[in-house]
């Protein structure tokens, strides 16, 4: 009873999860167009949920001591790396366009583990990874010559590699008797990636008087600040602790699944508050890439055990888009998701 009671509580964060990372792209977008940079964007989503996270990072401040190589290697790739080029790459192309390429970061990881680890992979892994790529290529068209813009589908795959570093890493110390506290690790990297975007955006440039202006989804405007509390509160803060927790209480299977909710959630929103109208083809490629994804993760050979990353890696995983960038992507991500870091992302 209790078991089944956690069960049907894990699959509801899992989803509030899915939906929360989903709407990061369609909120920020519309703060892009009011004049924003993108990586102002990333950086006010990354520092505010930093701030909101401080007193979670200073109850585990023994990670700093135990996992610094750890700590940097999330901050950079899952949460700088990733929501820094997902953002980039939804200023000139679709937020499902892009958040779908991110979607290939689990087939990106079959790679890595057949070609750099050397390791052999199953004929249904190798099976995702081929209908991953034939479904990114219906959803970009490319039998029109690449109609969508080259620099943001470059960008949006920068942002499925960075979630792919994420994936390795989290691969590491997973058979450690004291694995870090995966929320620990969370509000370290936020710390982290705020610190690096600071040097890269230089937020004393940015044009706050967008913050207290309008911005407009698809001819309707809102206030700016509302859109970036959604970023902060909601798309990453609430985000990141609803996976944590739905993951501890789902299998990595069942987890894997409610993640690639994140690429459609994203999807809907952006087509019913943004006015981004995907073809038939499209869609049936999106569709393809996620089933793709599914089975690439799923079929992800496990590691063998190994030592800590240098300088004290600990076990931190994912499902998906972080994701990342949660991406993910949140994805991220979106796999290796058994400590409990969100299904989905890195994602963005």
């Amino acid at each position: 009873m209790h078991a089944s009671q956690g069960r049907s509580a894990g699959l509801g964060l899992a989803l509030a999860s899915a939906f929360a990372f989903g709407g990061s792209g369609v909120a920020a977008k519309p703060l892009i167009e009011a004049g924003l940079d993108p990586l102002h964007v990333v950086w006010l989503r990354v520092a505010g949920a930093a701030l909101v996270m401080l007193p979670v990072a200073w109850r585990h401040r023994d990670l700093l001591r135990r996992k610094p190589a750890l700590l940097l290697g999330f901050g950079l790739l899952a949460v700088a790396g990733v929501q820094a080029f997902y953002f980039a790459s939804i200023s000139r192309i679709p937020v499902g366009v892009a958040l779908l390429v991110e979607y290939l970061s689990p087939a990106l990881v079959l790679g890595w583990v057949r070609f750099v680890q050397r390791r052999p992979v199953t004929r249904a892994a190798a099976f995702g990874v081929v209908l991953a790529v034939g479904g990114l290529a219906c959803v970009v068209q490319i039998w029109s010559g690449l109609s969508f813009d080259l620099l943001g589908l470059l960008l949006a795959l920068a942002a499925a590699c960075c979630q792919v570093g994420y994936f390795v890493l989290s691969g590491q110390g997973t058979d450690e008797t004291e694995p870090a506290d995966p929320v620990g690790v969370i509000a370290y990297g936020l710390l982290v990636g705020a610190l690096v975007l600071t040097v890269v955006a230089r937020p004393w440039g940015m044009d706050w008087a967008v913050l207290g202006g309008r911005a407009t989804m698809d001819g309707t405007t809102v206030p700016a600040w509302l859109l970036l509390g959604w970023i902060v509160l909601i798309a990453t803060v609430l985000a990141y602790v609803t996976g944590v927790v739905s993951v501890r209480r789902l299998s990595p299977q069942v987890a894997g699944v409610v993640a690639c909710l994140e690429a459609v959630v994203a999807t809907v929103l952006a087509w019913v508050l943004l006015g981004e109208h995907l073809e038939a083809p499209q869609i049936i490629g999106g569709a393809v890439v996620l089933v793709g994804a599914f089975i690439a993760q799923s079929s992800t050979p496990k590691a063998p055990p190994s030592g800590p990353v240098a300088g004290g890696a600990g076990d931190v995983n994912a499902a998906g888009a972080v994701a990342d960038g949660g991406t993910g992507p949140e994805a991220a991500d979106r796999d290796a998701r058994d400590a409990g870091l969100s299904a989905g992302r890195t994602a963005p």
